[in-house]
């Protein structure tokens, strides 16, 4: 008998497999769980430079030269032989000043050498605008480096540009083709702004006429300042008065929080702290930090409010 029963029911499964193969076996290959490789950002290069120190040569140390000079932290040298060409993957004194730099603005050990926090921070998604290191107040002398950073964080841009007093109803408007759900995120980011100044915001069907232009752009887009596709740079804005703010097209945006994805009102919202007139803070809490990573969302913090009150006088 037990040996018949087991006959039965060695056919009967079978007999099942042949009717659904798939179905017998969809418990151990679930289909929500196939391992897909992450989008390469344009700054993986930096992950073999983990441990590079003054006076090694490596491969991707022109591209981190030409990244540094780009947010600020040294000059690019347009008059370069064909010796400094051939030197540039050295990484040279130039190069670690730049770094300490870079160190000292994020609040990290000021080795002048690309450790794994360094290289971690340099990693991360952020604003395209310069972090406008020079206009920290330092009590060393200029040919040093200050660790210790101003109780007020926020910064300027040079020359503090700002709009005119005559301009405190500023409007802001899309191009007619534009992804819809940048306008809730966009207005809730002008609502923070005008809650702690005595700007007003008004939508405006005119682009071209908008006081703030706000854009999804790719690329090099004809501004002078090409995005780099998904990762590295998010977005990029204009000082005052010129108003126009570009988001990075080929990121990944929502409007909330979800992993992997940025956020548009926070994003949004740094980026028309600098249409206003603010440069980065070094306060890690405010909103103009330079970077911004995936899945959170952020507010304005203390310093920007003071930033933007003493820039404006605002009570």
């Amino acid at each position: 008998m037990e040996a018949k029963f087991n006959h039965h029911l060695l056919s009967c499964i079978f007999l099942l497999f042949l009717l659904n193969p798939f179905q017998c076996f969809s418990s151990s290959y679930p289909s929500h769980q196939i391992s897909t490789p992450q989008t390469p950002s344009p700054l993986d290069y930096l992950k073999s430079l983990i441990g590079t120190k003054k006076g090694t040569r490596a491969k991707g140390l022109p591209q981190l030269k030409t990244y540094l000079s780009n947010l600020g932290y040294m000059k690019t040298n347009t008059n370069s032989t064909n010796s400094d060409q051939s030197n540039n993957d050295l990484f040279n004194d130039n190069l670690e000043i730049a770094l300490k730099k870079y160190q000292t603005f994020f609040k990290l050990q000021t080795s002048g050498i690309l450790d794994f926090q360094t290289v971690s921070k340099l990693l991360q998604p952020r604003c395209g605008i310069p972090d406008n290191f020079d206009n920290i107040k330092n009590t060393n002398d200029n040919n040093k480096i200050n660790s210790t950073i101003m109780s007020s964080l926020y910064t300027y841009f040079p020359g503090q540009p700002k709009w005119a007093p005559t301009k405190r109803n500023l409007t802001y408007s899309f191009p007619p083709i534009t992804r819809n759900d940048i306008r809730r995120p966009i207005a809730n980011a002008l609502g923070e702004w005008a809650r702690v100044t005595l700007f007003t915001f008004r939508y405006i069907q005119d682009y071209n006429k908008a006081d703030i232009k706000i854009s999804f752009q790719v690329r090099d887009h004809g501004d002078g300042h090409p995005f780099d596709g998904p990762g590295g740079t998010l977005a990029h804005a204009y000082l005052p008065s010129d108003g126009r703010l570009h988001y990075d097209g080929d990121e990944k945006w929502v409007d909330g929080v979800v992993p992997g994805a940025t956020d548009l009102q926070t994003v949004g919202l740094h980026e028309l702290g600098h249409v206003l007139g603010l440069q980065h803070s070094t306060d890690p809490s405010s909103i103009m930090w330079p970077t911004i990573g995936p899945g959170f969302r952020k507010d304005l913090g203390q310093d920007d409010i003071r930033g933007i009150k003493a820039l404006y006088g605002f009570p």
